[in-house]
Parts: structure tokens; sequence; C-alpha cells
């Protein structure tokens, strides 16, 4: 199963905005641009997309231009096991990508190479993909890339 781990790009910083609104900047638009492109030549047809309800996450989204399913269990906040569970991982049958908020995303990906939930950081806008496949009874966690838009 490969699962992709996606923050959300660059988003404005007010105070007095609810955090759930919080918008993407131009250079968050251009950075979820820039990365959209890279997954879509990437990204299988058969992708589940899912999305924290977060304004700056769908927007990061829309970018892609396929279709999404928003998942409350990946708001700000959420624990790494939420995301894992709606993931349906290891077992989901198609690639899963998810788009969500640090410090969530860093932990979960510490907690599947590492074995902790450690706070590792993803850069806003990045991309971490992670592979797991069954050979012979053992199922390791692989790193298969990690990119940031400013790489692009």
């Amino acid at each position: 199963m490969d699962l992709i781990l996606w923050r959300h790009a660059e988003a404005v910083e007010r105070e007095g905005v609810d955090d759930l609104q919080r918008q993407l900047t131009s250079k968050g638009e251009r950075q979820a641009q820039k990365m959209a492109d890279w997954l879509n030549h990437r990204l299988a047809h058969s992708t589940r997309i899912l999305v924290s309800p977060a304004l700056r996450c769908q927007q990061t989204a829309k970018a892609l231009g396929r279709s999404f399913k928003t998942v409350d269990a990946l708001a700000p906040g959420a624990a790494p096991e939420a995301l894992l569970k709606a993931a349906r991982w290891p077992d989901a049958n198609e690639p899963v990508l998810l788009i969500g908020h640090q410090p969530t995303l860093g932990q979960l990906a510490a907690q599947l190479l590492a074995g902790q939930a450690l706070p590792w950081a993803v850069k806003k806008g990045a991309v971490w993909w992670l592979r797991n496949r069954d050979r012979e009874g053992v199922a390791p966690v692989v790193l298969q890339a990690v990119m940031a838009p400013d790489c692009l």
C-alpha cells in the first residue's frame, strides 16, 4: 500500500481568524499547484484522496483537479492513529493521499518509519511518500520519496 502524506501549502497567519478558515497565501497557491503537477504525473488513477476540513487543506487538494473526500479525522490536532484508520493502513487496496497538518503528519511518518511518533517536521506544501509491501510475511515501510515545492 502506498500512503502519501501532503502537508497543506503556506496559509495566512492572522490572529482572530478561525483556524479552520485560514486560507492559502499567494505563495501557498503556487506551492500547491507545483506539488499537484508533480503528484498528478505519479499518482495512480485509483488513489483515494482524503482531506482535512480546514480551508487551507481543501484549497491545496483542489489544485490536483481530482475528486476528494473531506474527513473530519484529519482536522488539526488529530492523532496519527486517526489518520491510519481513515487511510485503512496497511490494508487498503489502493494508494491513499492524506492532505493534513503538522505536527500530526510528521508524527505519523516517524511512527511508520521509526516505530514511534517523534516530532518530525514536514515542510509546508511537502509530500512524504511511504510504501508498505508484504514480502514473505514481513511488511517493511519504505520511504519512496520526499519532495518539497521549492525543489520543483
